[in-house]
């Protein structure tokens, strides 16, 4: 009986500490959005039948494979809080194969500890110690036939978390884009599970794709609109093409002053020669900064867990600058990063660059660098040295990193004082971005006295956002309103502006739109006619171009609504209202997705001859 009682004890403490902690993290730091009673009684429910599971693993290895389960399940608890508080997502599989990038994370992932993180550790060394205790007393052995009943109710209680679930969300194993969803309903850990499911099928895809496949994605994206804007159609013919994408930016900053001080003087005057966007929006997934760049190059979406430049960089593509390239274009980026980041020394050659200018390019000092790397002042500089001895017309990408998270910066490069919200993140937010502004504006001179910019079209926009919903306590005090879901959405657009020499009827354009629109943008610019029939977006400057973007988790929003985990706002008012009135979004939006999603898994552009459009124009081109 002895024995019996301290084997209930252990299981006792074992799930009831493990349940309640992670009950805490779905609940209070992971911002999932709960609508009703039902709802919230399954994200109560959910993380039983993973600790079941976990108590039933241990269960099969003498010794300490009880505690080494109970330690692994913290352990996955909290990385994905310490990723979940600056990035807003949950760690997948692919995430974790970015093992290139670990290097530059460190300062980053640094700054994202808190010294009351010790406290999702206090109740693993409880545990060790009452097992200890417990081996003093006497010997605990389970028995294969003690483990299998947890393992067996394990899975009895998923299937009634999968029955509940499901009514409340039907389908919901089809939204693998959405892991809020996803998590709020099958909980964390059997999140995790579910994404080793979905690691292995789609390392299949690839394989088992064949040329039939991208038929209807074809027969799809022909049914859009794609005219684009002929008032604008060759109107920077021949001109070069420099491309900054300015790290972390978001529109909030633009026209906003904090404490009478001017956060981005000279962008809120770039606006005036140049047409702007204040209605568009990044459409990033968790490769951030190179899910931006593939947007642009190659008009997709990218993937809905991991990097596309990692998980799926060898994939054929039909890339803005191979495009570019077979029309005359030199092509380049400029990075001063290190050149394996993103896995970028192996894609960039695949999408068609003619030189990538990475860290080794630039002449890095302790004095003229900070966080990430090169100050931007400095990058900017350099850059414009390679430019002048580019074959002209040429196509170039800038990619900034001075205004990168944790947004640290010296004294001497502080132009406005800090903000003063309890999040000290922001506060930092709005120097590095007014010192980026300020290395723009010298950039701008800079091309002016080298006589690039009246030979060049800019294109600058922010590629992802830099303030997380973790923030959302002080952006609320900030704009003065509350942050919601809704507010949240609004907060993803980035500036985005287009600068042509000579052209002078610049405005403000505030029809939703997104990165996935700059590539057919850009060739309309130049006057060449897009030779890929497989992609997604459309003439920012065409008026027939429908007003819409969606994010790569499934939100969207049109000029009449927005659309976020699983609820519909009216855009005018903010309010909540009915379904219906998103119901043509969301199947627009899913349908988007998902053929973006079949081609990269697929690799179907390697396809790409057997398109009908495609194929006859390599044979207008030959004759």
């Amino acid at each position: 009986m002895q024995r019996l009682s301290s084997k209930v004890l252990i299981i006792i403490i074992y799930i009831g500490l493990l349940w309640t902690k992670t009950n805490y993290v779905q609940s209070k730091v992971f911002h999932l959005e709960i609508e009703n009673n039902a709802q919230n009684f399954i994200l109560d429910f959910n993380p039983l039948s993973s600790i079941l599971l976990l108590l039933g693993i241990g269960m099969l290895f003498k010794n300490w494979g009880i505690f080494i389960s109970y330690f692994l399940g913290t352990f996955v608890l909290f990385a994905n809080v310490l990723y979940y508080r600056e990035l807003n997502d949950f760690i997948t599989i692919p995430v974790l194969m970015q093992t290139s990038n670990a290097g530059d994370l460190k300062g980053s992932i640094a700054s994202i500890f808190e010294w009351t993180d010790i406290f999702y550790w206090i109740d693993v060394i409880a545990m060790f110690i009452l097992l200890i205790w417990f081996k003093k007393r006497e010997s605990i052995n389970w028995k294969k036939r003690q483990a299998s009943v947890f393992i067996y109710g394990a899975i009895i209680v998923f299937l009634l978390n999968m029955g509940l679930a499901e009514k409340e969300r039907p389908d919901l194993l089809s939204r693998t884009f959405d892991r809020q969803i996803l998590v709020k309903n099958i909980g964390i850990y059997n999140f995790h599970i579910y994404d080793v499911f979905i690691q292995s099928r789609t390392n299949a895809q690839r394989a088992m794709a064949d040329s039939s496949e991208i038929t209807p994605v074809y027969n799809y994206i022909k049914a859009k609109n794609k005219n684009v804007n002929g008032d604008f159609t060759s109107i920077a013919q021949g001109k070069n093409v420099i491309i900054v994408s300015m790290e972390s930016l978001q529109s909030f900053v633009i026209d906003r002053e904090l404490n009478g001080q001017v956060i981005t003087p000279f962008l809120n005057e770039f606006k005036k020669e140049s047409i702007y966007f204040d209605n568009f929006y990044h459409q990033v997934g968790q490769g951030r900064t190179s899910d931006s760049e593939f947007l642009l190059e190659n008009s997709l979406y990218p993937l809905d867990r991991g990097a596309v430049f990692f998980t799926h960089g060898q994939n054929q593509y039909y890339a803005l600058p191979k495009v570019l390239k077979e029309n005359g274009y030199f092509t380049s980026v400029q990075h001063a990063n290190d050149s394996s980041f993103w896995n970028r020394d192996v894609v960039y050659p695949n999408f068609g660059y003619d030189k990538f200018f990475d860290k080794d390019s630039y002449t890095v000092t302790k004095d003229n660098s900070i966080g990430w790397g090169l100050k931007d002042k400095d990058f900017f500089a350099q850059s414009v040295s390679h430019m002048s001895e580019f074959p002209q017309p040429f196509y170039t990408k800038l990619i900034t990193l001075t205004n990168h998270y944790p947004f640290v910066l010296d004294d001497e490069d502080k132009y406005i004082e800090a903000g003063n919200f309890p999040s000290q993140t922001l506060n930092r937010y709005f120097q590095t971005v007014r010192y980026m502004d300020d290395a723009f504006k010298e950039f701008i001179e800079e091309l002016k006295a080298s006589g690039l910019y009246d030979k060049s079209i800019i294109i600058a926009y922010g590629d992802h956002f830099g303030i997380s919903e973790n923030h959302n306590r002080s952006m609320g005090m900030l704009l003065g309103k509350k942050i919601n879901d809704f507010e949240s959405f609004q907060l993803q657009r980035t500036p985005m502006f287009i600068h042509i020499p000579g052209y002078t009827d610049n405005k403000v354009i505030s029809k939703v739109s997104g990165q996935i629109d700059i590539r057919p943008t850009i060739l309309n610019l130049l006057g060449i006619k897009e030779p890929n029939p497989i992609t997604f977006g459309q003439d920012l400057l065409s008026a027939e171009r429908p007003s819409f973007v969606v994010e790569r988790d499934g939100s969207f929003s049109t000029s009449d609504v927005v659309y976020k985990n699983g609820v519909c706002y009216d855009k005018y008012t903010g309010n909540k209202t009915t379904t219906s009135a998103c119901k043509d979004g969301i199947e627009k939006a899913k349908l988007d997705l998902t053929f973006s999603n079949q081609v990269i898994y697929g690799d179907l552009l390697r396809f790409l001859k057997d398109v009908p459009t495609y194929s006859s124009n390599k044979k207008e081109e030959k004759k």
